[in-house]
C-alpha cells in the first residue's frame, strides 16, 4: 500500500510539474492567444494520462485491499443482504462497508428487491473494496410494504435471501468450501467480535440481538450449555423464536439441505422458524456470545429523513439535481 500511495504521490508531482511548465510557456509566449491546437491537445493528453494512472491505482488499491483480509486458515463467512430503494440505502451500505471492510474472509452477497441491478449499488459494491456478489430479484407485488404500513406486517427480504441461498448452491461444493451463512440486514450495527464468534460453528449457533421487539433485547436462554427457551415477548413458544440477525449456519447444512429456505406465506414471526426446522432441533443449537449474554448485533435503523422541503421543490419544478448521488 505505501509503494502504491508513493507511486501515485510520483506521478501527481509530474502532473503538476507538467501542467505549470504548459501554463507558463502559455502565459509567457502567448500560446493560448494564438489558439495552439498542440500545446492544447498536449495538455488534454496528459490530463487522460493522470486520470488513467489514478483509476488504475485506485483498483490496486482495492485489490490490496481484498487481499489483506484473506487467511486461508479461517473460512469465509457468506453475508446474505437485501437491500432496497430509498433515501438511506447508500448511506447504510456505506456504513456496513466500513464494518465488513475489517472482517477477514468476507463475502457480501448483497441482494437488490429490483427487476433489475441499480447503478448505484453497483457503483457502490465496485468501489467497496469488499468481495462482493451482487443479485436482484423483485418481492412479489401482494407482498411488497406499503409506504405507511409498519414493518412487521409482510416477511421482508425472503425472495432476497432466497436468491442468495440459490447462488451458494449453484457456485460452492460442500467438500471444497468452508464457510458460515450469515442473514444480514442493512439497516443493523454489527460487532466485530460478532464475525470472528461465528466462524467456529459447526451446524448453527445462535445469539442475542439488541433493541428489537419492543425490549432491549431478545435472546435465547440458555441451561448448562443448551438452549432450553426463547426471551422474547412476542410468542415465545415458536420452534426458533430468534431474530433474523441472531444466528448463523454452516455452509455444509445450506449446501447439503437443498430444500431448506424461507417461506413467503408464513405466519408473522415464524419466517426464521421456516429455514431452520429443515436444518437443526433446538437441543443441537451452539449458543455463543458467553453463553447468550452478550449482545453483539443491534437493530439500530436510521431515522428515516424528511423530505418535506424536497417534495416542494419538486411540486414547484426545481427539485435538486439528479446528477448528484446520495
Amino acid at each position: 500500500m505505501v509503494r502504491v500511495l508513493s507511486l501515485r504521490k510520483l506521478l501527481l508531482a509530474y502532473f503538476v510539474m507538467s501542467t505549470g511548465a504548459l501554463l507558463w510557456l502559455i502565459l509567457n509566449f502567448g500560446l493560448f492567444c494564438n489558439s495552439s491546437s498542440r500545446e492544447e491537445e498536449t495538455l488534454l493528453t496528459k490530463t487522460r494520462e493522470l486520470r488513467g494512472w489514478e483509476e488504475r491505482l485506485a483498483r490496486k488499491e482495492r485489490d490490496l485491499q481484498k487481499k489483506s483480509v484473506l487467511d486461508s486458515t479461517l473460512p469465509t463467512i457468506y453475508a446474505i443482504m437485501p437491500t432496497h430503494t430509498r433515501h438511506v440505502q447508500k448511506a447504510e451500505l456505506t456504513r456496513l462497508a466500513q464494518t465488513f471492510l475489517h472482517v477477514k474472509n468476507f463475502h457480501w452477497i448483497l441482494v437488490e428487491d429490483s427487476e433489475s441491478r441499480t447503478d448505484l449499488v453497483t457503483r457502490f459494491l465496485a468501489s467497496c473494496g469488499i468481495k462482493y456478489t451482487h443479485l436482484n430479484i423483485k418481492t412479489p407485488e401482494d407482498y411488497q410494504l406499503k409506504e405507511t404500513d409498519p414493518n412487521w406486517l409482510k416477511p421482508r427480504g425472503v425472495e432476497q435471501r432466497n436468491v442468495g441461498l440459490q447462488w451458494l448452491r449453484e457456485n460452492l461444493d460442500a467438500e471444497l468450501d468452508r464457510g458460515m451463512v450469515y442473514f444480514a440486514d442493512d439497516d443493523n450495527t454489527y460487532s466485530l467480535q460478532l464475525f470472528d464468534e461465528m466462524r467456529t460453528t459447526r451446524g448453527v449457533s445462535v445469539w442475542p440481538v439488541g433493541l428489537v421487539g419492543g425490549l432491549r433485547f431478545e435472546r435465547p436462554v440458555v441451561e448448562h450449555g443448551k438452549v432450553v427457551k426463547w426471551y422474547t415477548f412476542w410468542r415465545p413458544e415458536r420452534p426458533f423464536a430468534i431474530d433474523m440477525a441472531g444466528f448463523a449456519v454452516n455452509l455444509r447444512l445450506i449446501l447439503e439441505n437443498p430444500q431448506a429456505k424461507f417461506e413467503l406465506r408464513v405466519r408473522r414471526g415464524y419466517l426464521e422458524s421456516s429455514l431452520l426446522q429443515h436444518l437443526i432441533t433446538m437441543d443441537d443449537l451452539e449458543p455463543l456470545a458467553d453463553n447468550c449474554t452478550k449482545v453483539l448485533v443491534w437493530h439500530t435503523r436510521t431515522e428515516k429523513p424528511k423530505m418535506k422541503q424536497e417534495n416542494k421543490l419538486i411540486e414547484y419544478g426545481r427539485p435538486s439535481d439528479p446528477r448528484i448521488e446520495v
